[in-house]
């Protein structure tokens, strides 16, 4: 089950059920997982600097912060976490990346839940394989919305 909350601002995702759907089908793209429960946390710089300093002792900004509560429970992987998303970031990084918030906001928001997936970024290869899987996911998403 996909669901969506605030921690510290007010902000209001756009199509909730057809990102909850596209999020599905990504995950159905993994033969051996399934959806289990993901929770997108909007949230303002300030507030993911302070978990990214708490939980991860990184003192910079960040656009998104997995936490992952994914677990083998019979039946298939059950991906589950909750996916902390710095909606001033993704401002930013739209402006800087000269895109528009929502595309940009679907590729952080999918970025997360690859990382529940079991997506890498930390080398150069794994982040090109991260980026076109991102890409992949992103046209199922056109086929949505």
């Amino acid at each position: 089950m996909v669901n969506y909350t605030e921690a510290d601002i007010k902000f209001r995702c756009k199509d909730k059920r057809k990102i909850a759907t596209w999020v599905r089908r990504v995950i159905n793209k993994f033969p051996d997982k399934r959806e289990g429960n993901i929770v997108f946390v909007f949230c303002s710089d300030k507030y993911l600097l302070e978990v990214n300093k708490k939980f991860l002792s990184h003192d910079y900004y960040t656009d998104v912060i997995t936490f992952d509560y994914t677990e083998d429970a019979g039946g298939g992987v059950a991906i589950s976490g909750d996916i902390l998303i710095s909606i001033e970031r993704v401002r930013e990084n739209a402006k800087e990346y000269k895109t528009i918030f929502e595309d940009e906001l679907h590729r952080v928001i999918i970025h997360g839940v690859l990382h529940l997936l079991g997506c890498k970024d930390h080398s150069t290869k794994e982040q090109e394989e991260m980026r076109k899987k991102e890409d992949e996911a992103l046209a199922l998403l056109a086929e949505i919305i």
